[in-house]
């Protein structure tokens, strides 16, 4: 009973984390209207590290040491400097649900490397579920209508996508620490790397003036990474790297309904039809899996073709 209810709690969580996720597109791009991508990402992460450093230092949290600070570091880099610098790059031409769309290959990035890197088994399970979700992904990017966007634009969504599979893989490798003080390290760094290109790239630091852009900040820093990234941790913890992935996959649901709400996007019938298969694509690849003791169980049973021997 105990288990059940921890898996559905892993579930619900896992659930608001795609709502949280789905409107950060949106956000991002009601931030781009006003603030230089980079001096506005480095704004949100450095505001959410300040935030959870208060918060650390009131409950006492342990800080990570040795290598699980050396992990923190390396996924501060990955999951926030280079992911972010990418995304919030992209979202200057890409609309908000095609973004996240892209975004969506994030799983198959993930399966791939945690089976190349050997921290998880082969599992046709996870592959077929991922690419049934794409499926339902390709239906949604007729969404865009057609419209050109610049290569660079799609390319940089790719590696922010491939930024986020790798930042994922290296949670699970080093040591774990606990989710906020982990995420203030890890924030800290990205908010560093991004300003740093800022000043590279000579953007201008303003204050935001629009009530829009306070309200898409505030938003951002509260919900989308303080909130969202402690949620993100807590459901690794509990699920292998590549069910936690098919977050990306549901993004794109929340962030062209937000669109349509918030930027008067059409809504489409391919939407509504990949919605319905990344759902079930979602279902058979992260939901439908063995429970934890199953799965060791089994792991103690059966060979580690990808472990070095």
């Amino acid at each position: 009973m105990q288990a059940r209810s921890s898996d559905r709690l892993t579930l619900a969580v896992f659930i608001l984390i795609v709502l949280i996720g789905g409107f950060n597109f949106v956000g991002t791009r009601f931030s781009n209207r006003e603030l230089a991508p980079f001096w506005g990402a480095g704004v949100r992460i450095g505001a959410a590290t300040l935030l959870l450093l208060a918060l650390a230092l009131l409950q006492r949290l342990p800080f990570p040491r040795g290598r699980a600070l050396v992990g923190a570091l390396i996924y501060g880099l990955l999951g926030f400097g280079t992911s972010y610098a990418l995304g919030y790059w992209a979202l200057l031409e890409l609309p908000a649900g095609q973004a996240s769309v892209i975004l969506a290959s994030a799983p198959l990035f993930t399966f791939v490397l945690a089976l190349l890197q050997g921290l998880e088994r082969f599992r046709w399970r996870g592959l077929i579920g991922a690419l049934i979700a794409l499926t339902g992904i390709a239906l949604i990017s007729g969404w865009s209508g057609g419209s050109a966007v610049p290569l660079w634009s799609v390319l940089a969504a790719l590696g922010m996508a491939l930024s986020f599979a790798e930042a994922s893989i290296i949670a699970k490798r080093f040591p774990k620490s606990h989710p906020v003080s982990t995420n203030v390290v890890a924030m800290a760094v990205g908010a560093v790397l991004l300003l740093a290109l800022s000043g590279f790239r000579g953007e201008a630091w303003v204050i935001p003036t629009q009530p829009a852009t306070w309200v898409a900040l505030g938003y951002l820093v509260l919900v989308g990474t303080s909130t969202g990234f402690v949620l993100f941790l807590f459901v690794l913890r509990r699920w292998s790297a590549s069910a936690t992935a098919y977050q990306f996959v549901l993004f794109p649901l929340v962030a062209v309904s937000a669109s349509a709400l918030l930027e008067h996007t059409p809504v489409t019938l391919p939407l509504l039809l990949g919605g319905s298969i990344v759902l079930g694509g979602v279902y058979v690849g992260a939901v439908a899996q063995p429970s934890p003791v199953q799965v060791q169980a089994r792991m103690s049973t059966e060979p580690c073709l990808s472990c070095p021997t």
